[in-house]
Formats: structure tokens, sequence, C-alpha cells
């Protein structure tokens, strides 16, 4: 059978990514191979974490019941899990928008060609994070228009390095860029007063929704 092990599982808006602001189900597989400096699902990732095991079926059938169109896959690193290109195209045959929330590391093209309605949101992991030297440049030759990268800033050095990666790989010409702040470590207005000194074009702030309708630590939204 075709086991996922699921973290947790419920419908809320998305607080990110091309469908921030839409109701969306959520699907958070267990385990990541990265320790980000600012994680904030590490629980997810813990060798106790309280997970179950679900089949492809058994998860398309709770997608189904919630007659919610949009799926976020998340974790976590959702590509870790051994089953999740079966997940990927059986929503894909549901008719569902599904994104892809991945951290960079894993590559994608074994899992490419993406199915027309699955996008990738990347993130690329910076200086600040500890995690840099993990990530895999090749993805950036996957991406498509219909996939987004995201820098997780938390100081200037991020946003330094953020718009050098930005500009080296084109990445506005290739695929939808955004900068998100470390949730309580450096002000929105900062990364503005940034992208509006070095001209960032097509370079979007985003800040995680989520975090402001509800406790920053809340689960299950």
């Amino acid at each position: 059978m075709s086991v996922l092990s699921v973290a947790e599982r419920f419908v809320s808006i998305n607080g990110e990514g091309r469908r921030a602001g839409e109701l969306a189900v959520f699907l958070r597989f267990c385990k990541c191979n990265l320790q980000c400096s600012f994680c904030d699902t590490r629980w997810a990732n813990s060798d106790d974490v309280a997970a179950e095991s679900m089949t492809v079926g058994q998860l398309t059938e709770y997608v189904l019941s919630t007659g919610v169109q949009n799926v976020t896959l998340t974790g976590g690193e959702p590509l870790l899990q051994q089953n999740i290109g079966s997940l990927i195209a059986a929503l894909d045959a549901l008719g569902c928008n599904t994104e892809i929330e991945t951290n960079g590391s894993v590559p994608l093209r074994p899992f490419a060609p993406f199915p027309a309605r699955t996008s990738i949101t990347m993130d690329y992991k910076l200086p600040g994070s500890g995690m840099e030297q993990f990530m895999c440049l090749d993805n950036f030759a996957v991406l498509t228009q219909t996939d987004t990268v995201k820098f997780v800033v938390g100081d200037l050095a991020d946003l330094n390095r953020a718009a050098e990666v930005v500009r080296t790989f084109s990445l506005t010409e290739r695929c939808c860029v955004y900068f998100s702040p470390v949730f309580g470590q450096i002000h929105p207005e900062t990364i503005v007063s940034f992208m509006k000194e070095h001209t960032l074009n097509r370079v979007r702030l985003q800040l995680q929704l989520h975090k402001y309708i509800w406790d920053p630590s809340q689960r299950g939204v």
C-alpha cells in the first residue's frame, strides 16, 4: 500500500504563497532533512511526533470530504515521503490545485514534470537559517512561471544574499519570487526599504497571514 506519515491535516486559509487568503486543505507530513534556525514546525520533525499512517486513498477521501479545491502539501519536507508522487498524481486526477511547499534541498527533477494543476513553492535557505549549504541549485532550472521561490529573511545579510541569488539565476524571469520576514525578527518595513533601494522589480513582500490572525504558535491553522 502507498502509505504516508501525516503529522496533521486541517482546513484553513493559505497563510502564504500565490493563493494566500484562499481556503486550502493542509496535509502536513512528518520529518525533515534540515534544521533551520527559524523553523516554526520543528515539532513535526521530531522522532516522537504523533503521526497518522494514511494511504493515498484515505488522503484523497479526506480531501474530497472537505469540499475544498486547494491542497497544500507541507511539512516537515513532503518530498521525502516515499509515496508522495502517487498522492500528487491522485490529487491532480481529482482536479485539485495542489501546492507543494519544499525546502529547496530535495532534487525536483525526479518528480518533474509536475501535473498542470500542481505548483511548487520552494524555499531558498539564506545564511541566517544555517542551511544554505544544502540548497540544490539545479532545482531552479525545473521551476516555471506557475512556481515560486521564497526567501525567508532575518536580517540585512539575508536580504543581500537573497538579492544576489535572484539576480544570479534571473529568478524573476523564471518564476514568482517572495521575500518573507522571519516572524518577530525583522520588520517588514526594512524589507520594503531594501527592495526600493535595490530596485527589486517583480519581487513581492509576503507576510504569514496565519501568524497575524491566530497565535503564531497555534497548530491546525
